[in-house]
């Protein structure tokens, strides 16, 4: 079974990577052909364009950007989209739900079958194979996509039909997105009433509150490190994500909605490719 993964970017590079080590039979393309080259180097081989890694491929893994990257690499409103018959796509990036599923009846329509993976981690997870993924989808699907995406993860967990396991992201990030900000103020507080910034990162790492997202993003806080992981933008496009989900299901999340205006802010202020943390600069 040969594997088409579309998107190498700050996540899709070293997923894909993983795969490629594990012995994955792997095509790969990206928009810029100079992230496909470490790939190549791995074994993987590169495709000029997407629809090439499409005609290749038994599976297509997509770990792109949002919707609308999604649509026009898969040529969705064009003829391309119907070379995805027999065909099975999985969806590794994320997008909103309710796209999800027009994806998966468009998908179905021409007779290719659809799977969603969305993984909870960035950049040093993915790196070091670290992620868990959310598999949801056909019943008969999800076993071997779940197989094949092991890899990458140090988790996979089966969750449902689609959009289930989007749904499942979108939840898991908002307890990320209001744990960071939560600690980014709680740095700015410590620096603004003079405290020893070390010893409150000792603090904090000696007591219950301390976690690996929370080990990672002070060590970067202390040092004034805004090189992204997971970056503002991409962030505030989650929280964004999430208050579309909130809206659709009749909740109210009071603090994903500071979280959201606090990260608007941020990106407004030119840092959108900075890490999140960088919303520290807003406040």
């Amino acid at each position: 079974m040969r594997t088409a993964f579309l998107g190498l970017g700050t996540m899709g590079r070293p997923m894909a990577s993983h795969l490629a080590r594990a012995g994955v039979d792997l095509v790969v393309w990206n928009r810029s052909p100079a992230a496909a080259t470490a790939l190549g180097e791995l074994g993987a081989t590169v495709a000029d364009t997407a629809a090439e890694a499409i005609a290749a491929g038994d599976v297509v893994i997509v770990m792109l950007a949002d919707n609308g990257v999604v649509d026009a690499v898969l040529d969705r409103d064009g003829p391309g989209f119907a070379a995805l018959t027999g065909r099975v796509v999985v969806n590794m990036g994320t997008t909103s739900p309710a796209y999800s599923l027009g994806l998966a009846r468009a998908l179905d329509a021409v007779g290719a079958r659809y799977v969603e993976a969305p993984v909870s981690g960035s950049r040093v997870p993915a790196e070091q194979a670290q992620l868990v993924a959310m598999v949801a989808g056909p019943a008969d699907l999800v076993p071997a996509v779940s197989g094949l995406v092991a890899p990458m993860c140090r988790a996979v967990v089966a969750v449902g039909e689609v959009p289930q396991a989007l749904a499942m992201k979108l939840a898991v990030n908002t307890f990320l997105i209001t744990q960071v900000l939560g600690l980014v103020e709680s740095f700015h507080l410590a620096r603004a009433a003079g405290l020893d910034l070390a010893v409150f990162g000792s603090v904090l790492d000696a007591g219950p509150m301390a976690s690996a997202v929370s080990t990672i993003k002070l060590d970067k806080l202390l040092r004034e490190d805004f090189a992204s992981q997971a970056s503002a933008g991409d962030v505030l496009y989650n929280a964004r994500l999430i208050d579309e989900l909130c809206a659709a299901v009749g909740v109210e999340l009071p603090l994903m909605g500071e979280a959201l205006g606090l990260l608007a802010r941020t990106v407004a202020g030119g840092h959108a490719e900075e890490d999140m943390i960088a919303v520290l600069r807003a406040l």
